[in-house]
């Protein structure tokens, strides 16, 4: 026990985006996947899975939502430079 070091169950959120993994394994515990999240929004059961790898807000979005999660939360370079809600940045 002396070399055990606790974990997280969901990445904290940080400077640095989430692994793609972790955005599955959390996805997973919530009983979704990302061909169910494609599919229940009207788009290919393979789009969700592009949106861990390159921008795309409105996969991004949904991924979140279903995560509970704004997705400055989970992909923080993607939304650094944009504006807030509130007009500052």
């Amino acid at each position: 026990m002396e070399n055990f070091v606790p974990s997280t169950n969901v990445p904290e959120t940080r400077d640095e985006d989430w692994h793609p993994a972790d955005v599955l394994a959390a996805l997973k515990k919530r009983g979704h996947t990302l061909a169910g999240l494609s599919v229940a929004n009207g788009y290919h059961p393979t789009a969700a899975g592009k949106a861990l790898k390159r921008p795309w807000p409105a996969l991004e979005q949904i991924i979140a939502d279903a995560l509970g999660l704004r997705p400055i939360a989970i992909w923080p370079s993607r939304y650094r430079n944009q504006p807030t809600e509130d007009g500052g940045s």
